[in-house]
């Protein structure tokens, strides 16, 4: 397993099956509010929200002490021997890989071997491991590992046991892009499956809700340090001060078409019809970031102009400069209010890699019950006018293509096409 940045964009050329269009059979969420895929969609449609006070440790030390946590999870569900060597990021997302297979009806020990391989997305989770090094460090008097080593260690840590556990012995990895690797994650599996691989299982699930990794993300200056849950995380809003950080994300199970059907899949949710990701330029160069190429790429490897794109699932980062420059990319490219756009991360926060995998999830379940779901806490009538920005309840829609959009700290941008089953 090896830690990678950002793949370039691709157009699925020159590869054996190359035009292969992979199908989503399977999904697996944790998110703050719900554990479970249709937990957490009937929350989200109900717009329930899973942000508030910190409770894992105290925050009152802190600039920002308002977050998404899962509360609601039980290691008890794990094997006992997986717990002391996993931390709650690698726990997550060993249950949502779980949950991601069964929805399948997947048992990749039943399949040859090499046909199932697992590439997942990672952030910051690791201080979650490395907290607990330290605290065993300052109470041992040095005789534990270094911070350090559990660190470097955590990287590929859920691909690694995800593929131990399912004994997956196709291709593997672990993509480093920040809050756009989620996105990553699933190209990077698209391009195996498209090499012949048959079935990937891929996203991200992520978190760093301890002392150690709350410091280092307040200290970026983009979270909020309101504590009314209600009014802290606001994309798009005039009254907008930064974002709330979460955890959890999502896994899904991508499979070439054929093989899905071949083995009788029980669902498709959708297929992953383009992807693009590029790099914003250097600050000060007076180029344009790069989220509108990454969105135009991403339309073009789907076959689809802006026309065709039925909903919009935004990056939604709540810093009012970096929201201006996505509402004037979408503007410049849909038209004003020219097509829906939503931000259900509102009601989970930004969950770091695992943000834009569970934006992912969101859009296949919206392309499946044809309905939008409400970006929460906003008020409507505050946005600005060339934003259709959905608010107060769902809006049913007739949904074709679904546009994921995502950006990462240091200048990530990624962009992904879901379309419907037929």
């Amino acid at each position: 397993m090896t830690g990678q940045l950002a793949p370039a964009p691709e157009t699925g050329t020159g590869r054996p099956g190359g035009s292969v269009r992979p199908v989503v059979t399977g999904l697996g969420v944790v998110a703050p509010n719900g554990l479970g895929t249709e937990r957490y969609w009937a929350a989200t449609l109900r717009g329930d929200s899973g942000i508030g006070r910190i409770t894992r440790f105290d925050p009152s030390g802190y600039t920002s002490s308002l977050a998404g946590e899962i509360a609601d999870f039980d290691p008890a569900r794990l094997p006992n021997r997986l717990l002391p060597q996993t931390d709650l990021m690698t726990r997550l997302a060993l249950v949502a890989a779980e949950e991601a297979l069964d929805d399948a009806g997947a048992d990749p020990r039943t399949m040859p071997d090499f046909a199932a391989g697992v590439v997942t997305a990672a952030s910051a989770g690791g201080f979650d491991f490395g907290q607990r090094e330290l605290e065993a460090l300052w109470s041992k008097g040095g005789a534990h590992v270094s911070a350090y080593q559990s660190f470097a260690w955590f990287y590929p840590v859920n691909s690694g046991q995800i593929s131990i556990r399912h004994d997956m012995r196709g291709p593997g990895g672990a993509l480093v892009a920040e809050q756009a690797g989620g996105l990553d994650a699933v190209a990077k599996a698209r391009r195996h499956v498209r090499d012949g691989t048959p079935l990937m299982l891929t996203g991200g699930v992520d978190g760093s809700l301890c002392p150690w990794g709350w410091l280092c993300m307040t200290r970026s200056g983009a979270l909020t340090t309101r504590t009314d849950p209600r009014r802290a995380y606001l994309p798009f809003s005039p009254d907008a001060s930064g974002y709330v950080p979460g955890e959890g994300g999502a896994l899904l199970v991508l499979e070439d078409p054929r093989a899905a059907a071949e083995r009788g899949a029980p669902q498709v949710y959708g297929r992953i019809a383009g992807y693009a990701a590029t790099f914003d330029p250097r600050p000060g160069s007076g180029r344009e970031p790069g989220l509108r190429r990454a969105l135009r790429l991403a339309l073009d490897d789907a076959g689809i102009g802006p026309a065709d794109v039925d909903v919009v699932f935004a990056d939604a980062m709540g810093v009012p400069a970096l929201d201006a420059v996505e509402t004037q990319v979408l503007a410049a490219e849909f038209g004003p209010r020219g097509v829906p756009v939503t931000a259900p991360k509102t009601m989970t926060g930004r969950l770091l890699a695992g943000g834009a995998s569970l934006d992912l999830a969101a859009a296949l379940l919206s392309l499946r019950d044809q309905v939008v779901p409400p970006t929460v806490h906003v008020d409507g009538g505050e946005i600005p006018d060339s934003l259709d920005l959905v608010t107060g309840a769902p809006r049913p829609a007739r949904l074709r293509h679904a546009l994921v959009l995502a950006r990462g700290h240091g200048g990530f941008n990624s962009a992904m096409v879901v379309s419907g089953r037929d």
